[in-house]
């Protein structure tokens, strides 16, 4: 362990105990907004009653009840099944009724990504400076309360996406695949998370080698399935709960009419069906003008991703020229802060990030609610090597401060802001 990393540890308790207070002084001294937590009957403390907002509800019930309600199969079962857990070991360790919240509050705390972002920062961009400078700019994330603090999706999701990208760059697929999958039982784009398994054991070596790799073809297929299996199964699952047991069970069934209508679509995907009935999602149906405001508020993000996305594809065909005379792929200088690139930020290893921040920035701008970038942005490492890219700037044509200031310094005011609006009751959520 170097001294970035020990320093790292404090700081990270340091952001940790910030949002903590933050949050909890701004829920005791300002009135709620909504002040659904008061009234819908979940039984909190006083210490858990602030991280009651928004999903939560939804995860809390699930938690305490199952899937009850059609809009609530919108919501993957990761974080109900961590409060469950939690809340069942401690209730057998402190031998009383558990308050699920903290238990699953005390796993989100558990989840610390500073380090794991840090040697992923070394590995791609083969410098101290810079990957210590990524480490302390995700400190600094556009949605502390729901990735620091609460029992959101947030921080199990960016936690095991980070682990996986972490071992696809030891090449070890497999436990890469089995991150992957924990992080898919979060949330629905867990799945794009195949993508690193796909690129490090079929399209490295087809570029390496000129030739289709064979062998590698079934443990492809193989740990792909094992990402996508939360998903199909949490699909699977809806649809013989509402679309077969009341076909083949008349008597707990006995109006056949009630079978909702998306059980005929082609695909019937009960996620597909709640994001656009119960939200609204889909293709450009966020885009109207009571939606301006959220869209500004996901300028930096998005602006940062698509950005470096924008630098790293238009340079593709250098970086796919250099993998070709690499192809192992492995990174080009591992000895210290010099990087005889004529950027540290060209490296081919950040391709599969860069294509990945790509496509997931585009669903989230035309068929998804803009805003949630601001929390589920933090779980692409490439939006802090973005971040440090806007800091540091290109060796050779000196960008970057101007940009980079103005990221800390929004970084900074709208992380305050956010755990204030959470505490709050106030969107954005």
């Amino acid at each position: 362990m170097d001294d970035h990393q020990k320093s790292l540890y404090f700081l990270t308790f340091l952001s940790r105990v910030l949002v903590f207070l933050i949050v909890y002084s701004t829920a005791y001294l300002v009135p709620s907004f909504d002040s659904s937590h008061k009234t819908l009957g979940f039984i909190t403390s006083k210490w858990s009653e602030p991280l009651l907002r928004w999903d939560t509800f939804h995860f809390l019930h699930i938690a305490q009840e199952g899937y009850i309600y059609e809009h609530e199969w919108a919501f993957f079962p990761g974080a109900p099944l961590v409060m469950r857990y939690t809340g069942y070991l401690a209730g057998m360790l402190w031998r009383k009724s558990p308050d699920l919240l903290a238990t699953g509050a005390l796993a989100a705390l558990a989840c610390d990504t500073t380090q794991t972002l840090y040697l992923l920062a070394l590995h791609h961009l083969q410098s101290k400076k810079l990957a210590y400078l990524a480490a302390i700019l995700s400190l600094m994330s556009s949605s502390p309360a729901t990735l620091r603090l609460t029992p959101y999706t947030e921080p199990f999701f960016t936690y095991f996406s980070y682990r996986g990208m972490l071992y696809c760059t030891k090449e070890r697929w497999f436990y890469a695949s089995i991150c992957f999958a924990l992080a898919s039982l979060f949330r629905s784009n867990g799945i794009m998370l195949s993508g690193y398994i796909l690129w490090g054991l079929i399209i490295v070596p087809l570029l390496g080698t000129k030739m289709i790799p064979w062998k590698n073809i079934p443990r492809s297929v193989l740990y792909t399935s094992m990402i996508l299996s939360p998903f199909i199964y949490h699909q699977c699952t809806a649809y013989l709960t509402f679309c077969i047991l009341p076909l083949s069970s008349p008597t707990l069934f006995p109006n056949p009419h009630s079978i909702p209508q998306w059980c005929n679509h082609t695909f019937p995907s009960i996620y597909t069906h709640a994001q656009k009935t119960y939200w609204d999602v889909g293709l450009l149906r966020y885009w109207t003008p009571q939606q301006i405001p959220n869209f500004l508020l996901a300028v930096p993000p998005l602006g940062c991703l698509l950005a470096f996305c924008y630098y790293i594809l238009s340079r593709s065909p250098q970086l796919i020229s250099q993998m070709m005379q690499q192809p192992s792929a492995e990174p080009r200088n591992k000895s210290n802060d010099q990087n005889p690139s004529s950027s540290p930020f060209l490296n081919p290893t950040l391709l599969p990030h860069a294509i990945h921040a790509f496509i997931f920035s585009l669903l989230i701008l035309f068929n998804s609610h803009v805003q949630i970038i601001l929390r589920v942005g933090p779980s692409l490492p490439f939006l802090y090597f973005g971040a440090a890219w806007l800091v540091m700037g290109d060796s050779n044509e000196k960008r970057g401060w101007k940009w980079g200031k103005m990221w800390v310094g929004w970084s900074l005011v709208w992380g305050v802001l956010s755990c204030v609006f959470w505490a709050a009751g106030l969107p954005p959520a």
